[in-house]
């Protein structure tokens, strides 16, 4: 079992700019912020209307708003050390938390007769988050990671050759991870990889 324990990043006002900036990627580019954008976007996509938008929101309630707002309740109440849960035992029941919250959110799709791109979307995040889980028992993988890497190649599976310039979401995730000692190379390596489970699943069910 890992005992890499990742260091308490240092505030904004006692950081150097290259901190800041790595800070500020992962504060913006966290994998709740992404689950929403992601859920709107493929929501949007699947009715070219609004509608396909309230879809998206629906789900993204489910597999964003509530695990974030999990999370910030444990840090309130003192059970997490910060919003990103940089210690990796306190990341098993939030996690766990917003596997049941996903649960829900599927069968609720499900029920209303949702479109089948944000179906199985959201079918796929449970897939990835308990992926997630099931490592985060024994080793520090890179849930930040392992989000856009999944949110990269939903995005080329449904909006094409255009978004090819969003490989840059992972690539700065996975910088200002490494900058803030966050991970090890090896853990957001395997992140990444993570996030095409997620991916093979949306192409499955779609």
């Amino acid at each position: 079992m890992s005992t890499f324990l990742p260091p308490a990043p240092p505030t904004y006002s006692e950081a150097s700019t290259r901190v800041k900036a790595a800070k500020l990627i992962t504060d913006v580019l966290a994998p709740a912020n992404l689950v929403i954008a992601l859920l709107l976007l493929v929501g949007w996509h699947s009715t070219n209307s609004f509608t396909g938008v309230a879809w998206g929101l629906l789900g993204a309630l489910f597999c964003g708003i509530i695990p974030i707002t999990i999370v910030q309740l444990g840090v309130r109440r003192g059970r997490l050390t910060d919003k990103h849960v940089r210690v990796r035992k306190q990341r098993i029941v939030p996690l766990a938390a917003s596997l049941v919250s996903v649960v829900v959110g599927i069968v609720l799709l499900y029920v209303l007769d949702a479109p089948s791109e944000v179906s199985a979307l959201v079918v796929a995040m449970l897939v990835g988050l308990a992926s997630t889980l099931a490592v985060t028992v024994w080793w520090q993988i890179s849930a930040h990671n392992a989000v856009a890497g999944g949110t990269f190649m939903i995005l080329l599976l449904v909006f094409g050759p255009a978004v090819l310039p969003a490989i840059l979401i992972v690539l700065a995730v996975g910088w200002s991870r490494r900058v803030l000692k966050a991970h090890t190379l090896a853990q957001l390596c395997c992140g990444t990889a993570l996030g095409a489970v997620a991916a093979i699943v949306f192409i499955l069910l779609r």
